[in-house]
């Protein structure tokens, strides 16, 4: 598909999505300016470097940095199209827009007639009508267009999510099907062209709400399958039945494919998007608020199985009990600890006292805040060492170093499994 129209664009929010659309547009040859508020990421991606963990991503960035078609600042700069890839986290029962707001406000007294403005950011139908009101209030200088409107107007809008896997972004992001949601018919053509540069699957055209509860749509399904998964664990449990053998029995029937139960939902799709979609309709989204309370309630499951552990040693003679705790980040194999189950779960075994512990998350190098400067808790990533001389190991994330842990060096010792490695 040719791109005419779009020879430069401007990436707001440099994570784990910005940052590799942003490089893999560049390796097609368009001018990329990336925009991120902290210097330190904006400097390192700049020497050619990369802040976060995805496989790959640091050649490709590092090869535009090179020829020269990607740099990035911590302000905006003009440019045929803008993409805002900016969080939107959830607190306190409400979406926080309040970083969309910001990067619409950044980008205003940049824009220039026949601009292109997509919004990335998973958000509440509706928010990219608030984010041309935002825009319009800036600049009444130029016409934004208004939902469905025909006429002429200087700015195209849509709202076109991602949808990839940490991990996989690189591949997902060129071979996944994308849905480009326009304010207007025209924008959605407008959008389409910018993503037909990199994205070699279909684009379906729809409109920016629509767009917009897709994306929420998608992640509360895998929510829900989720949830009942995990609610599975929690009957097998208080029926003596081992719910790992459960599923793989019942996922042998031709239509039944049951997930695997876990320690709760983490990152920041999942764990928060449903949220959005109870916001926007309380009275009727219960399937999936309850989805989510179930999700949410898991770690506490989690952590009272770990005090019950405890109580079993104490009970035997171990004083102070050693504990293992593997893994932080919200899924396997990346370093991404937003909203991780197995980080709330090792705060609060942290909180319980009375035991020495031991945290492990091959990730990363350091332990985050919330667990730095802790009496009796210590990281490390010295695998064997630390299961040789721990009472209790807890699986909370089946990252590939832990694989290696046979149940030869587990003998003797209490496990919380929550993720089926040692069945």
């Amino acid at each position: 598909m040719t791109h005419e129209h779009i020879k430069s664009v401007c990436v707001l929010g440099l994570g784990y999505i910005g940052l590799p659309t942003a490089s893999v547009l560049a390796a097609r040859g368009v001018r990329v300016t990336g925009v991120d508020v902290k210097e330190a990421v904006v400097a390192k991606i700049n020497r050619g470097e990369i802040h976060i963990v995805e496989p790959d991503l640091e050649a490709v960035t590092a090869a535009a940095v090179k020829q020269g078609t990607l740099k990035a600042a911590t302000a905006p700069e003009p440019a045929d199209a803008f993409l805002i890839a900016v969080p939107t986290p959830f607190h306190a029962g409400k979406a926080d827009l309040s970083f969309v707001e910001a990067a619409g406000r950044s980008i205003a007294p940049v824009l220039r007639k026949g601009n292109l403005v997509v919004l990335e950011s998973t958000s509440p139908p509706g928010t990219t009508e608030m984010l041309i009101a935002e825009m319009t209030a800036l600049r009444p200088d130029l016409k934004f267009p208004a939902v469905g409107e025909t006429g002429a107007y200087d700015i195209f809008v849509a709202y076109c999510p991602e949808r990839v896997l940490p991990g996989k972004v690189l591949t997902e992001l060129v071979g996944n099907d994308r849905v480009i949601g326009g304010i207007t018919a025209e924008s959605a053509v407008r959008a389409k062209e910018l993503y037909g540069i990199f994205c070699e699957a279909n684009l379906h055209v729809t409109n920016a709400r629509t767009a917009e509860m897709c994306k929420l749509t998608e992640n509360a399904f895998r929510d829900v399958n989720i949830a009942f998964a995990n609610e599975l664990s929690l009957v097998c449990d208080k029926l003596g039945i081992n719910v790992w053998e459960l599923i793989e029995l019942a996922n042998h029937h031709p239509r039944v494919k049951i997930l695997q139960p876990g320690p709760g939902v983490g990152g920041h799709c999942i764990a928060v998007d449903p949220w959005f979609i109870v916001e926007a309709a309380p009275e009727e989204a219960r399937l999936i608020r309850t989805a989510r309370e179930i999700n949410d309630g898991k770690p506490t499951w989690v952590v009272g199985k770990v005090e019950e552990a405890l109580t079993g040693l104490r009970a035997n003679g171990v004083k102070r009990p050693k504990v293992a705790l593997l893994g932080l980040a919200f899924k396997p194999d990346v370093d991404d600890l937003r909203e991780s189950p197995a980080l709330h779960i090792a705060e609060r075994v942290a909180a319980i006292g009375g035991c020495e512990i031991v945290v492990s998350e091959p990730n990363i190098a350091d332990l985050p805040p919330s667990l730095t400067g802790l009496a009796d808790l210590c990281f490390s990533n010295d695998i064997p060492a630390l299961v040789r001389n721990a009472d209790l190991v807890v699986m909370l994330v089946n990252h590939k170093p832990y694989t290696a842990i046979s149940r030869a060096q587990l003998a003797g010792k209490q496990l919380v499994d929550t993720r089926g490695v040692w069945p």
